[in-house]
């Protein structure tokens, strides 16, 4: 993918999170779904769209959100390949509460492994012209895929992302979630289940009371993790981007709304400011008024 290409898909992206309609847009033609990974009786699939064998196409990740508690692979968003030139892969990961953390890297480590293994034959990808972008928890993961993936992605594009996952913003009651009914401790756990990834409807939607559950108490990180910040910070290192940029960081657009009340604004903008310190390939594109965004 050429920085012209790119930057075409970042402008829509931007478009897109300017409006609430980036999480309802209408999916491309029906998929074809591969297992890329069978853990503990889980199938983890991925979703992939336009794929044609030998043909050496770009291709382009989708990382689903939702705080890595909820979310789903399905109907990744129209504006990922306008002109139909890309392959796009969709992956889903296990979700926590019930995997933790290191597990949750770990399968998007596969993914990739997956990727690279299979694709070229398989998918008919090019695995040097390979782009991964992501919204909220996905964004997240995107910028994980910048230094714990090997090798490494050409390009991300992370919306609404984060770096850090120790700050108060996740580790204290959220002002913002604390406006809504507080949730019961047993509705919010019974909601989650058992499964190990989300599916679209209720189910998905009590998975998301969960999260919100985790940011009135300001428990996220454990609940995710199975550790605390505020006792063992340096655990928590290989587990956000913005303590683990270098010079070898693929370039990365940064996209995020300046009205965010999920994920801060200056999630965003300390990401930024690691990658000009290190001099990595970057661009950072506030959208005025951006409003929150799983």
């Amino acid at each position: 993918m050429n920085k012209r290409q790119f930057l075409k898909l970042a402008a829509a992206a931007a478009a897109s999170l300017a409006t609430p309609r980036i999480l309802e847009a209408d999916a491309p033609a029906a998929p074809q779904t591969y297992t890329y990974k069978t853990v503990n009786g889980c199938d983890l699939r991925a979703d992939v769209y336009g794929a044609r064998a030998r043909t050496k196409k770009r291709a382009i990740v989708w990382i689903h959100g939702g705080a890595l508690i909820f979310g789903t692979r399905d109907q990744p968003p129209q504006w990922l390949n306008p002109d139909g030139d890309c392959v796009v892969i969709s992956i889903e990961y296990r979700l926590a509460p019930k995997t933790k953390l290191p597990a949750i890297i770990e399968d998007l480590r596969d993914a990739f492994a997956w990727l690279h293994h299979r694709g070229s034959a398989l998918l008919g990808i090019d695995r040097n012209r390979i782009a991964v972008t992501g919204q909220s928890a996905g964004g997240y993961l995107t910028l994980m895929t910048g230094f714990a993936v090997r090798p490494r992605p050409r390009a991300l594009l992370a919306l609404s992302g984060y770096g850090d996952i120790t700050r108060t913003w996740y580790t204290c009651p959220s002002p913002f979630y604390l406006q809504q009914p507080a949730i019961p401790k047993e509705e919010a756990y019974r909601g989650v289940g058992d499964g190990c990834v989300s599916k679209l409807g209720d189910e998905d939607k009590r998975r998301a009371q969960f999260y919100v559950y985790c940011r009135q108490k300001g428990i996220w990180p454990e609940e995710v993790a199975g550790h605390d910040p505020d006792v063992e910070p340096r655990w928590f290192d290989p587990y956000c981007p913005v303590r683990n940029v270098s010079a070898h960081y693929p370039p990365t657009v940064l996209i995020h709304g300046t009205a965010d009340t999920d994920v801060p604004f200056d999630e965003s903008g300390n990401m930024e400011w690691q990658f000009s310190r290190f001099k990595t390939k970057h661009d950072f594109l506030p959208v005025p008024e951006g409003s929150r965004c799983l």
